[in-house]
C-alpha cells in the first residue's frame, strides 16, 4: 500500500530517527553543507569505481601482437556468450537502487528535521519571532512589539522563526547565504527558521517571478551581536517603524521600474 503525503514524513521519521545520529544537526548552513559533502564524496567514489573499472577492462582486453588468441571471442555478427547469466548486471542495478533509495530517504529525513527541529527548541530556548510580508516589490518585517521595518535585524547565534505571507501575488522569500527559503502565499502563512552564526549584512531576495519589479524585490538582513541587537530592539516601537534602523519607511515612495506606487507606499 502506497503511503499518503501526510503519512510519508512519519514513515521517514521511523526509518531515519533523529536520535540515531544519522541525521545531521546544527544550523541550516551546517546541515546543507553536510548534505553537499555526502553527495560529493559518494559521487566521487562512484566515479572512481566506474572509470577505474573501464580503464581496467580497456587495458585487459587491449589489442596487440602479444595477445593470445581467444577461441570463444564472438565473430562479426555474433552475440557474446558467458557473462554469468546476467549476475553482474543484476548486481550493479541492485547496488545502484539501494544507494539511490538510501540517499532519497536520508536526504528527505534530513530536510524534514531541518524544518521541524530548529536548534535550541528542544532545550526550551527562546527564539525571535518575525512576520514577513511580501508585496510588489518589497518586504516588510513585523517584530513582536509591532515595529515594522524594511530591513530584517536579528541577533547572532539565535534561532529566528519567520512567518511568511504575501499581500498580493505569489512570492518566495529567500536568503541564499543563510540557506533559508520559503513561499509567500496570499492568504496563507508558511513557517521557516534560520540561525546566523556570523555578523554581517546578507541579501534577501524574491525567488518567484512576480512582475516587472521582481529583480528589485530585495531586502537587507543584518546580523548583529546579541547585546547590540537588544539595545536596538529596546528603542523600537510600533510608532517608529522603519525610522530607527535607517531603512525606507512604508509611507515613503520608492521609484521602481514602472513608477507606480503600491499600497505599501513602495513604487512598483
Amino acid at each position: 500500500m502506497i503511503p499518503s503525503a501526510g503519512e510519508l514524513p512519519h514513515l521517514v521519521g521511523e526509518i531515519v530517527p533523529a536520535q540515531s545520529g544519522i541525521v545531521p544537526k546544527g544550523t541550516r548552513v551546517e546541515v546543507f553543507q553536510q548534505i553537499f559533502t555526502v553527495f560529493l564524496a559518494l559521487g566521487t567514489l562512484v566515479g572512481v569505481v566506474v572509470v577505474g573499472y573501464m580503464v581496467y577492462n580497456a587495458y585487459k582486453y587491449r589489442d596487440g601482437d602479444g595477445r593470445a588468441p581467444d577461441d570463444d571471442a564472438p565473430g562479426l555478427g555474433e552475440l557474446p556468450t558467458g557473462g554469468g547469466g546476467g549476475r553482474k548486471l543484476f548486481l550493479s542495478f541492485g547496488l545502484s537502487t539501494i544507494i539511490v533509495v538510501s540517499l532519497i530517504v536520508w536526504t528527505y529525513g534530513t530536510l524534514l528535521y531541518v524544518e521541524e527541529n530548529p536548534p535550541g527548541e528542544a532545550e526550551g530556548e527562546e527564539s525571535l519571532e518575525v512576520e514577513v510580508v511580501g508585496f510588489r516589490f518589497g518586504w516588510e518585517f513585523v517584530y513582536p512589539n509591532g515595529h515594522t521595518a524594511n530591513t530584517l535585524r536579528v541577533p547572532r547565534n539565535e534561532s529566528v522563526h519567520l512567518s511568511v505571507t504575501s499581500d498580493d501575488v505569489f512570492h518566495t522569500f529567500g536568503v541564499p547565504d543563510l540557506r533559508v527559503k520559503t513561499d509567500a502565499i496570499p492568504g496563507q502563512q508558511t513557517d521557516t527558521w534560520f540561525v546566523a552564526s556570523e555578523t554581517g549584512t546578507y541579501e534577501a531576495r524574491c525567488f518567484e517571478l512576480c512582475g516587472a519589479g521582481h529583480s528589485y524585490m530585495t531586502a537587507e538582513v543584518v546580523v548583529m551581536e546579541p547585546d547590540e541587537y537588544e539595545s536596538w530592539y529596546a528603542n523600537t516601537t510600533s510608532s517608529n517603524s522603519s525610522a530607527s534602523d535607517g531603512s525606507v519607511s512604508n509611507s515613503s515612495a520608492f521609484v521602481g521600474p514602472s513608477g507606480a506606487t503600491s499600497a505599501h507606499g513602495v513604487a512598483t
